[in-house]
C-alpha cells in the first residue's frame, strides 16, 4: 500500500477502480462498512439499461431491437459480443452511457451528506476525467491469472471472454500509476482483505 499522502480532508471523495475479478466490489462494501457512501457507476449503468431505463430507447434507436430483450432491458450478452468485436459499436454504446451516467452520479453524491464518498468506477483510468473529480484514487491491483480465475468461478465466462474484457481495459500499470494507495488482492483472504481496508479508513478517513 502506498505510503505518500496529501494532508488529510475533512471531506473526502475517494475514486476506486480496478480491473475485473481484481475484488473491487468486496473493497467497496467494506468500507460502506465503515460508513462511506458507495456511489456504483457500474450498476447506474445497468439500471439505466433496465427496462424503461434512461439508456434503453438511445440503445434501441442506436443498435435496433435486435439489442432490446423480451423485457425491454438491453441484451447485455448480445452487446458484450458485439463490443468485443466493434469498437466503433462500443463508442457509440459509450456515447449513450456516460453523459447519463454521470448525471446519475452527480445527482447520488449530491443526495449524500456522507463525509466520505466513494466513487466506484471501472474504468476510471480510461475516462481522463476522475483524477480532477477526487481526491485520491485507491486501485485494487492483483495479477491478470488471478483475475481469471476469479471470473471464470464467479461468473461462469469462458476463459478467452475474460481475457478480452482485460484486454480493453487499462492496464495495470496505467492503473498504478494514477493511484494514491494501492491494495494487492492476490492470495488474500477475506479477514486479510477486511485488515488492508481497516488500515487505509484509519490512515485517510479517521478523525486526527
Amino acid at each position: 500500500m502506498s505510503t505518500q499522502l496529501p494532508p488529510r480532508p475533512s471531506r473526502l471523495r475517494i475514486g476506486l477502480t480496478g480491473g475485473i475479478g481484481s475484488g473491487k466490489s468486496t473493497v467497496a462494501g467494506l468500507l460502506a462498512s465503515h460508513g462511506a457512501a458507495i456511489i456504483d457507476t457500474d450498476a447506474i449503468a445497468r439500471r439505466l439499461t433496465l427496462p424503461g431505463g434512461a439508456a434503453i430507447e438511445g440503445i434501441r434507436e442506436a443498435f435496433g431491437e435486435a439489442f432490446i430483450d423480451a423485457n425491454g432491458a438491453l441484451d447485455r450478452d448480445r452487446m458484450r459480443a458485439l463490443a468485443f468485436t466493434d469498437p466503433q459499436a462500443k463508442r457509440r454504446l459509450e456515447a449513450i452511457l456516460h453523459p447519463l451516467i454521470g448525471i446519475e452520479t452527480a445527482r447520488e453524491a449530491d443526495a449524500s451528506n456522507t463525509a466520505v464518498k466513494v466513487f466506484d468506477v471501472p474504468l476510471l483510468v480510461e475516462s481522463g476525467r476522475w483524477r480532477a473529480i477526487v481526491d485520491r484514487v485507491l486501485v485494487v491491483d492483483c495479477s491478470e491469472e488471478t483475475q481469471v480465475q476469479r471470473v471464470v468461478l464467479r461468473a461462469g465466462w469462458a476463459e478467452d471472454a475474460v481475457r478480452k474484457v482485460i484486454a480493453q481495459q487499462a492496464t495495470r500499470a496505467a492503473r498504478l500509476a494514477c493511484a494514491d494507495a494501492v491494495i494487492r488482492n492476490d492470495g488474500l483472504t477475506l479477514d486479510a482483505l477486511a485488515a488492508e481496508v481497516d488500515a487505509l479508513w484509519t490512515r485517510w478517513c479517521a478523525p486526527e
